[in-house]
């Protein structure tokens, strides 16, 4: 119930479309009935030879009936279909929404392919329900009760007849059919999910996969998944055909037997004969209403699995909640950490354990520590992309959870180790840091991160395409992107997630010269486990399994001979 509420609930801004819709469809159905129905008297009468003039207004009712069936499907399908899109569009606006507050925290178990199949596939599943259960239900009832009405009106038997077989058509045959699908459904949605997330994967990690020779394991694995799908889709395919092939059956026995009663009738003298063709071919056509009946279960049972795919994930809560009264911009930008616990899980191991840190506004202060020191979940705490457990966390003064994560957000901007690019245009990747700056406030942001030379050298400077991930460009160009953007959002805080890691000596070099010139007036943290150029930190904090085991100046903790001093001896003696 709660499932179909949702769907309903959908349609409700355009319920009147919904009806117009249903309306047409109607009048396209009567007037297929009109159609074969005055065909058939017309024909019967005029093997009567009565006079011309008592055909011609039977002629007309034909053309009229004719052309009001191709206007009114055309209008019923127009109206359906525009209605149904706007559904789907704002549907996959809404998962969209729902999905974004969820990330990362919530979405950590999901695979991106899974993500995809989703937020695509199931949603395209939903037009099924829209289009051939809701509308067909509505229209098949607004023409049995009229018809049965007409048919009671030469004989009782024959309302009785109709209503059997339209029963057994509509309301008997479906669900035997949908109980023999539902396996085969339920798991062509699984194993279809499973091929987005395998060709995702393979899209993501095909420069791997060449690199190590397995693409024709990678291709078995996809062929495996296809032919499994395929055969699903087969078994559904079968059942449909059967499903048809019953519908039809019925159809002909429910035709037969209004014949053979309406022939009785005629030889009995109760029924004119030039009704029998009439009867036959008003039934024949009648149940274009009641054929889209025998498919309504296993349409319901497909909307209903995906809608059932989609609430999984968006019903779930948020790692952060935002404070119903939320404070404004803070007064300073000070950063304090004092006695700050986090785990990713209630039974793990501490990540962060009596965490202190003070960061004066326009203060500098690296975290550095070997790889799972717990450094890159610090910045996620900062980011409010997780809530900590035990000890604070205050900016200006404030408690970071009495701030709403987007205020937060707009605070701080973030040089990340990996920066994701867009396939876009160089301009865009840049702009999307901040959307109302002008062209001339994205050039400054380039020439101060020491890339703007380079993008005019393109032959179509700004507006040229850097593909997916930005491959075109080499590391040191996405990371000066990356600067470029923090550059242009002008933010007071700045995060710096190991934004040298992978870059060679030379670029290494020349980046830090450019995040240097991003630092000045900035309150600024550094966040990494190479220990080029921290000279210039006011303070150093050295972690190790999420605790600090040393905290000072560069040439203090060289002096320690401590554990800073060996990831120095280490990475000195790699650079020599």
């Amino acid at each position: 119930m709660k499932i179909l509420n949702f769907l309903l609930r959908l349609l409700l801004p355009y319920q009147q479309t919904v009806i117009l819709a249903g309306l047409l469809g109607v009048c396209t159905i009567g007037s297929n009935i009109g159609l074969m129905a005055v065909s058939a008297y017309l024909i019967a009468w005029a093997a009567l030879q009565p006079p011309v003039l008592h055909l011609v207004g039977l002629a007309a009712a034909v053309r009229f009936f004719g052309l009001a069936r191709a206007v009114s499907r055309y209008l019923e399908r127009y109206l359906s279909h525009q209605v149904i899109l706007q559904i789907l569009s704002g549907l996959r606006v809404w998962f969209y929404q729902k999905l974004e507050p969820l990330a990362p925290a919530c979405l950590l178990d999901e695979r991106s392919g899974d993500l995809l199949s989703r937020l695509v596939q199931d949603v395209e599943t939903l037009k099924y329900f829209y289009l051939k259960a809701v509308g067909p239900l509505l229209t098949a009832f607004l023409i049995m009760v009229p018809l049965v009405g007409w048919l009671a009106g030469f004989n009782v038997k024959f309302a009785y007849i109709i209503i059997f077989f339209f029963l057994l058509s509509g309301i008997v045959l479906p669900p035997v059919i949908t109980a023999l699908g539902r396996r085969a459904r339920i798991q062509r949605a699984e194993v279809r999910a499973r091929l987005y997330a395998q060709l995702t994967d393979s899209l993501q990690g095909l420069t791997e996969i060449i690199a190590f020779d397995l693409v024709p394991q990678r291709l078995n694995l996809i062929k495996q998944t296809s032919r499994e799908l395929l055969g699903w889709q087969k078994q559904l395919m079968d059942l449909g055909a059967l499903g048809n092939s019953l519908n039809g059956l019925v159809m002909h026995l429910a035709m037969w037997a209004v014949l053979v009663t309406a022939v009785a009738m005629v030889e009995a003298g109760l029924l004119p004969g030039i009704y029998l063709a009439v009867l036959a071919l008003v039934v024949l056509s009648s149940w274009e209403a009641v054929t889209p009946l025998s498919f309504i279960s296993s349409y319901w049972e497909e909307s209903r699995e995906a809608v059932r795919r989609l609430l999984k994930i968006c019903e779930a809560e948020p790692a952060v909640q935002d404070p119903a009264v939320a404070e404004t911009t803070p007064d300073n930008f000070n950063l304090q950490v004092t006695g700050l616990r986090f785990r990713y899980h209630n039974e793990g191991p501490w990540v962060l354990d009596n965490l202190h840190l003070h960061l004066p506004q326009g203060g500098r202060v690296a975290v550095v520590g070997p790889s799972g020191a717990g450094k890159s979940t610090l910045v996620n705490l900062l980011l409010r992309f997780w809530d900590y457990h035990q000890g604070e966390i205050l900016l200006g003064g404030k408690s970071i959870k009495t701030y709403c994560q987007d205020d937060v957000l707009k605070l701080i901007a973030v040089v990340p180790q990996r920066t994701h690019l867009f396939n876009a245009t160089i301009r865009e990747n840049i702009w999307l840091a901040r959307p109302q700056a002008d062209e001339e406030e994205i050039i400054m942001a380039a020439k101060r991160a020491g890339i703007h030379s380079f993008i005019e050298s393109l032959p179509q400077g700004y507006e040229t395409y850097i593909g997916e991930g930005g491959f075109k460009l080499s590391g040191g160009q996405r990371q000066r992107l990356a600067i470029a953007r923090a550059l242009l959002k002008n933010a007071p805080i700045l995060l710096l997630d190991e934004a040298t890691a992978g870059l060679d000596p030379i670029t290494e070099k020349e980046v830090l010269a450019d995040i240097y010139k991003l630092m000045q007036g900035r309150t600024t943290l550094v966040i990494t486990h190479r220990l080029t150029g921290l000279q210039d930190m006011d303070e150093i904090l050295v972690l190790h399994r999420g605790q600090v085991v040393e905290r000072g100046r560069h040439d203090y903790l060289l002096r320690k001979r401590g554990l800073y001093w060996a990831m120095w001896q280490q990475s000195h003696d790699r650079l020599y």
